[in-house]
């Protein structure tokens, strides 16, 4: 065994023990019985509302793969980066290591309709990118109009947290400033990085922030059963949870996102309510995501036997360097 295989196996095997001991923590207390009658006591509304959000949520994750692909300067069609975007993050969201899982899916997709490993690396790394933008803008917001939250589960001053929340927002601004003035390649060390069009980047602002903005609706509207619960304390709470998955790196947020709302929102942040948003955002989506893929294989597969030169075109074609 590699040392990067044992590495990766070493964090995946820490990342779902770590998400074990949460959700122990989390759901110790609480009955097999009580967990599902504290789901049922959501109503019916809430719960569409939630689903709604869900799936725009989702509709604006397709948006991230959209500006990759026009990034690399490729006119595939959006219905075609949809579909790669969405299976590619319906499941990589939930199993875990989603940069490397969901690429290796968006390869197995992009590199079928004639694009080159370069451009489907280029395409993630961009993604990437476009969480960050997204999650920085809603971290910035709300540490700035909503610095007590924060201050309390972080154990800093409000102006700390305040000062945090302006240098997000300044570092994305800066970021739209150096793709619109920067036409050289970035590099810092060995690492190089092509900035794209200011529109690009803008476009990517504004979906990034747009998805998490939703994010953030799907969990309040499911805690808002219950208790009054703020919109921006529920926001406070996601990027706060982000934050701890980032750092703890466990598969799907699983145990740290339930821990760390849990721990912002205390009581308002029933057991149902996690529960309800587990489902909702990662489970049904993975549950529909998986059906597809298998659909989708069986169809390359199909094509695939019917035509093989064909294929055996596409293949060369993602081999060679943009």
């Amino acid at each position: 065994m590699t040392k990067k295989k044992f590495f990766t196996y070493a964090m995946l095997a820490i990342g779902f023990g770590l998400a074990a001991w949460l959700l122990y923590q989390v759901f110790r207390e609480h009955s097999p019985s009580e967990i599902l009658q504290s789901v049922r006591d959501i109503p019916a509304t809430n719960l569409a509302l939630a689903l709604l959000f869900a799936f725009a949520s989702y509709l604006c994750l397709t948006g991230f793969d959209w500006c990759g692909v026009r990034y690399v300067k490729n006119d595939l069609p959006y219905p075609k980066i949809a579909l790669a975007s969405f299976i590619a993050l319906s499941i990589g969201q939930s199993v875990g290591m989603s940069g490397l899982s969901s690429g290796a899916l968006r390869y197995r997709y992009y590199a079928h309709w004639g694009m080159t490993t370069e451009d489907v690396a280029k395409i993630v790394l961009l993604s990437g990118v476009t969480v960050g933008l997204g999650m920085a803008v809603l971290a910035g917001i709300v540490m700035v109009i909503n610095p007590q939250d924060a201050a309390a589960v972080l154990r800093l001053k409000e102006e700390v947290v305040i000062a945090i929340g302006a240098g997000c927002l300044v570092a994305t601004a800066l970021y739209v400033a150096l793709a619109a003035f920067l036409r050289t390649p970035l590099k810092i060390r060995s690492w190089t990085f092509q900035m794209p069009t200011w529109k690009i980047a803008v476009a990517q602002v504004m979906i990034g922030t747009i998805n998490f903005a939703f994010v953030s609706a799907c969990l309040r509207e499911v805690m808002a059963a219950g208790a009054d619960v703020s919109y921006l304390k529920a926001a406070t709470a996601f990027v706060l949870a982000n934050v701890a998955i980032l750092i703890t790196h466990a598969p799907g947020g699983l145990g740290v996102l339930e821990a760390t709302v849990r721990h912002v929102m205390g009581d308002q942040a029933s057991i149902g309510s996690l529960v309800a948003f587990r489902v909702i955002y990662f489970f049904i989506p993975l549950f529909i995501g998986l059906p597809l893929s298998l659909i989708v294989e069986a169809i390359f597969r199909a094509r695939k036997s019917r035509n093989p030169e064909n294929e055996t075109n596409h293949a060369s074609i993602a081999a060679k360097p943009a």
